[in-house]
């Protein structure tokens, strides 16, 4: 199993338009997004996201926040724990919490699921973004699924 960690932050008009744009960052906004739950094969690769199919559809794990309050600092997480057996992902968001919050309330989430399944983590990482808010943002993080059907080889 391959998979890829993105993120993005962006502002807009609408809350629509901002979730959009911070898709278009983490360069998955070309793409239908299947949220799907959090495990992972234990031969996990995290890779870089490659080009992907305009439209395909496309499975992740997704962590999101958008405010209006000028000046609030968004902040959205993705963990992920590799172990002998499976792997486990997390996703994090919050407003006005430190990035250093947010990423250890991630470890601790990752860190636990795999502790109730009794497994060792090999490989521990997390992907985390922050944004302060101008008048209406979104920030997102990201595991993307890939597989040879959604990726571009043109």
């Amino acid at each position: 199993m391959k998979v890829a960690i993105v993120s993005g932050k962006a502002e807009g008009p609408t809350k629509l338009n901002s979730f959009d744009n911070a898709l278009i960052e983490a360069g998955i906004g070309d793409v239908n997004l299947i949220k799907v739950s959090s495990m992972l094969e234990k031969e996990t690769q995290v890779c870089l996201l490659p080009k992907l199919k305009a439209g395909a559809m496309v499975n992740c794990v997704l962590a999101t926040i958008s405010s209006d309050k000028k000046g609030d600092l968004i902040s959205s997480a993705i963990a992920i724990a590799i172990g002998d057996n499976l792997g486990c992902v997390v996703e994090n968001s919050g407003i006005n919490k430190s990035p250093e919050e947010i990423r250890k309330e991630a470890k601790e989430m990752v860190t636990y699921m795999m502790d109730i399944r009794n497994e060792t983590i090999n490989e521990l990482i997390i992907e985390e973004i922050n944004h302060t808010v101008d008048e209406l943002g979104t920030v997102v993080a990201s595991l993307v699924y890939l597989n040879d059907e959604i990726i571009d080889n043109d």
